[in-house]
């Protein structure tokens, strides 16, 4: 029993069965416990009663658009999700994130890295459950301790303004997850900022400037072009 326990459950929503099986034999030698469903009906059902940890969705489903998959799912329960698309338009990107999409990986994708996205929605859930806190966030050398408000770098206090602390403390909550620019800029600046990116990008240069080693090559601090930001842990 304890090992069913310990073994993350992943939903894969994907009608191309050969993609399916691969993913699912991918990420079986990773110890994780697989499902498929190859159609939006059969997704939804499975998404709420097989008790999956993650979901991985592909949008070009054959009874549905899976952006109503991921809408569907988000409005009943907070389940990680990540898209695998042939879609490349950044509208359907950015749609799919604001319905509710932890991520985004367009096909074709190298398998490493969707392991690792995995890996990454799954360490980001388990920090946001009940009875752990979190109060204490690592960044590579960077310390964030949520409840005092203070940040640190390599032993150093790091002076933040309020600004620039409220927009860390919103990718902490979302680590690991992209944030679309008009979810950041409304929940950091508020809603009458939502067309204002450039606020963004010169805030998130200051925290890279601050907290990063390499500035100009950032490893924690990461943009994803003409979508939005993510904190990589």
């Amino acid at each position: 029993m304890s090992a069913e326990i310990s073994s993350p459950r992943v939903l894969i929503i994907e009608d191309e069965s050969t993609i399916a099986r691969f993913i699912a034999a991918a990420l079986q030698d990773e110890g994780f416990t697989t499902f498929i469903e190859g159609t939006m009906k059969g997704g939804l059902t499975a998404a709420f009663t097989r008790q999956p940890d993650l979901l991985i969705v592909d949008l070009g489903l054959p009874d549905g658009d899976g952006l109503d998959l991921i809408g569907a799912v988000r409005a009943k329960t907070a389940l990680p999700m990540i898209v695998l698309s042939a879609r490349t338009d950044e509208k359907q990107k950015i749609q799919a994130l604001d319905l509710g999409a932890d991520d985004y990986l367009v096909k074709p994708f190298g398998m490493g890295e969707l392991k690792a996205r995995v890996r990454a929605q799954l360490r980001r859930q388990a920090l946001v459950q009940p009875g752990n806190p979190g109060t204490v966030v690592e960044i590579g050398e960077v310390k964030v301790d949520l409840a005092a408000r203070v940040v640190t770098r390599a032993g150093e206090e790091v002076h933040l303004t309020k600004l620039e602390y409220r927009l860390l403390q919103t990718l902490i909550e979302s680590r690991g997850k992209v944030l679309t620019q008009r979810q950041l800029l409304s929940r950091v600046w508020g809603p009458a900022y939502v067309d204002r990116p450039h606020y963004l990008r010169i805030y998130m240069g200051r925290l890279r400037s601050k907290l990063e080693a390499d500035p100009a090559r950032p490893k924690w601090l990461l943009t994803e072009a003409g979508v939005g930001c993510r904190l990589a842990l």
